[in-house]
């Protein structure tokens, strides 16, 4: 056997995410039948054997036959897994005892061997990405593997609160995947939107989880090692709670964001929160968030601020809701933004609080951000991000950049935890479009990571993704996701860009900027789609079909939004040009055509029309792939509102030929807001 790096760079090597510690390759057999065997009877075992049967299954491996390999999984302190350890000259470190494991796969048989029911799982979970084709061309990666993490919470925090609000269907399919690439926490993001019986006003009909789908989903999430982190904002982000008239009295600020320290309802208030949470969730942490408190000292507390400073007055109620919350007896983690603004105020907190201090951006170096609690003796959490907030589609390069480079500095410095962030800010965000970036936080978090290896572990992980997510062996996905990250580094792909009118005034400063690039950046984004439909045609077994349409909206909307502001431009050189014309009857042809290709018939007008109406189409499917329909009313309405300007100038545009061809007089450039020679108008309809 020879052996492999943890970047399986080699080609003689299976590609794992994330890569095992140790891994040494020896070719590969076809396996064209098993036979799952659990000795020990274990009931977490026999779960992990069921979705390794389902795994084969979904290759084509029948069960049992003549020629059936076995899988036998095994704890380390049976006769058996001895037995195998020792032949092949194996033993589990102490690192390995929680959640590590050890397989083995040879000519006569393969074995999953793990100390706990995390460390079997685990295995299971590489082993199913060991095995590759479909069929009789189904064959297993022969060799070793020994494995643990390098931090032991690897999670994810999904924002709740801002829009989208999952299916309890779409979130037990959201912890399968998270566990199978070895994800261990699972941390929803509430404002209001849990339902809360003693204070329900706030949980809107059809947009929060109830206590029978928070117990439905904790018991899925404890058969796949997941730990839930319920995270409720018990400071900021809190104005859906506070627009109310009931809450007044423990506001900041009228209808604000922020809850005020010292108002004789505050405390009672979070602690009626947690103590249902706490009920409802039976892992060892709750979350209190805290961050972003803008508004504290604005209001009630101004004069306490004044006096004592913002960073002190935050770190006492920080305290206080930590004895508030005390007898519930559990660990509380806070976003650990405080360090930015008062580094002196982090030695004021409980040291038995968690800070999760977040950076969802390049820094040369994130120590910082992390060493004011390290001093303080408070143990640590990194928070990444998935750069998926307001975007037409995550900035894949942005995430794995910061992923890597926090996780590192985490490591390092001894964080115990990375939780990646994935956040709804305008409320569009669809969870089927983030998961490259998700899997990478949950891979970065298992593997080891040093400066010196990242960007190989990066590449690796863009090689290996379209396989171990969707299951496409042809390279075609990754090619796709290559081809969005090269758009997205040359040209603006927010929200904002997909919706700002290209007449206006922001709109023609927006199109300077992206002039240059508008070519190149929708030929790679076209190419992606190009790719995405092949593999969608070509594939029929492909698997997370639902995240592969909401990768092509990604795509479509980027195109989109970049061919609007190309119609933009040649509808104003247009229209220049035809009331240049206006009264030469020898042109009248040309004006003609040239009235018509800004509205009529495939005229430019219609064209945008035409892409904000099917991009309302595509978009309202994903987000029912996933989503409850709360709240898809919001979005659906700025689709509407955008193809209704541009129908409506559309219809002006034919309009003004008709009044043309009787008249042969055409308003001057500026109506219909179509922008001046000088490149602005005013007269914006």
């Amino acid at each position: 056997m020879s052996a492999v790096s943890p970047l399986f760079a080699q080609s003689d090597a299976p590609r794992v995410l994330p890569a095992p510690r140790e891994l040494h390759a020896s070719g590969t057999e076809p396996i064209p039948a098993a036979e799952i065997l659990v000795p020990g009877a274990d009931a977490e075992d026999q779960f992990a054997a069921s979705q390794l049967r389902e795994s084969l299954a979904s290759h084509g491996i029948a069960e049992h036959g003549n020629d059936a390999v076995p899988i036998t999984l095994l704890r380390a302190d049976s006769a058996d897994a001895k037995k195998i350890l020792s032949d092949n000259r194996l033993s589990f470190d102490a690192a390995m005892q929680a959640e590590g494991y050890v397989l083995i796969t040879d000519k006569h048989g393969i074995a999953v061997i793990g100390e706990a029911g995390a460390g079997v799982f685990y295995g299971v979970q590489t082993l199913k990405q060991m095995i590759e084709g479909r069929g009789a061309d189904a064959k297993v990666w022969l060799g070793t593997v020994r494995d643990w993490p390098a931090m032991k919470y690897r999670g994810i925090d999904d924002d709740l609160s801002r829009g989208p609000v999952p299916t309890l269907a779409f979130q037990k399919h959201q912890l399968e995947i998270f566990a199978a690439f070895k994800g261990n926490v699972y941390s929803p993001y509430f404002e209001n939107t849990v339902q809360y019986p003693g204070n329900p006003l706030p949980a809107l009909p059809g947009g929060a989880m109830s206590p029978s789908d928070v117990k439905e989903l904790v018991a899925y999430a404890q058969k796949l090692h997941i730990t839930i982190i319920p995270e409720q904002e018990a400071f900021g982000h809190l104005h859906h709670v506070l627009e109310y008239d009931k809450y007044a009295d423990v506001a900041e600020t009228p209808n604000g964001n922020v809850l005020a320290p010292g108002q004789p309802g505050t405390l009672p208030l979070i602690k009626s929160w947690f103590t249902q949470l706490a009920a409802e969730f039976p892992g060892p942490f709750l979350h209190v968030g805290a961050d972003e408190t803008f508004d504290l000292g604005t209001g009630r507390t101004k004069a306490d601020v004044d006096k004592r400073g913002l960073g002190t007055v935050y770190a006492d109620f920080l305290a206080q809701i930590h004895e508030e919350l005390a007898p519930l007896d559990r660990k509380l983690l806070f976003w650990g933004d405080v360090a930015w603004s008062d580094e002196a105020a982090v030695q004021r907190i409980p040291k038995d609080m968690i800070a999760v201090p977040w950076v969802y951006w390049h820094e040369d170096s994130y120590d910082k951000n992390i060493v004011p609690f390290k001093n303080a003796g408070i143990e640590t959490w990194v928070a990444t991000g998935d750069a998926n907030w307001s975007m037409q589609y995550p900035l894949g390069e942005n995430a794995m950049d910061n992923i890597a480079g926090f996780t590192e500095s985490g490591q390092r410095l001894g964080s115990t935890g990375e939780l990646l962030t994935v956040w709804n800010d305008d409320g569009e965000g669809l969870f089927n479009q983030d998961w490259f970036g998700v899997l990478f936080g949950a891979v970065a978090a298992w593997q080891p990571q040093t400066v010196a290896t990242a960007p190989a572990e990066k590449a690796a992980y863009q090689n290996a993704f379209g396989l171990q997510f969707y299951g496409d062996p042809s390279g075609r996905i990754d090619e796709a996701e290559k081809e969005l990250i090269a758009a997205q580094k040359d040209v603006d792909t927010s929200d904002k860009a997909f919706w700002l009118d290209p007449w206006t005034v922001e709109g023609q400063d927006e199109l300077e900027k992206l002039r240059p690039k508008l070519v190149s950046s929708r030929q790679h984004v076209e190419r992606a789609v190009e790719l995405i439909e092949e593999v969608e045609q070509s594939e029929p077994e492909i698997a997370e079909k639902d995240a592969l349409k909401a990768m092509e909206l990604g795509a479509r909307r980027i195109d989109f939004a970049l061919e609007k502001f190309e119609l933009a431009d040649e509808m104003s050189a247009a229209y220049r040009e035809a009331y240049a014309m206006r009264a030469d009857k020898k042109h009248a042809t040309e004006v003609r055509e040239l009235l018509s290709s800004i509205g009529g018939m495939n005229g430019r007008c219609d064209d945008i029309r035409d892409g904000y109406t099917l991009l309302k189409s595509l978009y309202s499917d994903a987000w029912l792939a996933e989503n409850r329909p709360f709240w898809l009313g919001n979005v659906q309405v700025r689709y509407d509102i955008a193809a209704q300007l541009w129908h409506k100038r559309s219809m002006a545009m034919q309009a003004i030929k008709d009044e043309w061809e009787h008249t042969g007089q055409m308003p001057a450039p500026g109506a219909l807001g179509v922008p001046l020679v000088e490149g602005r108008t005013t007269d914006m309809q």
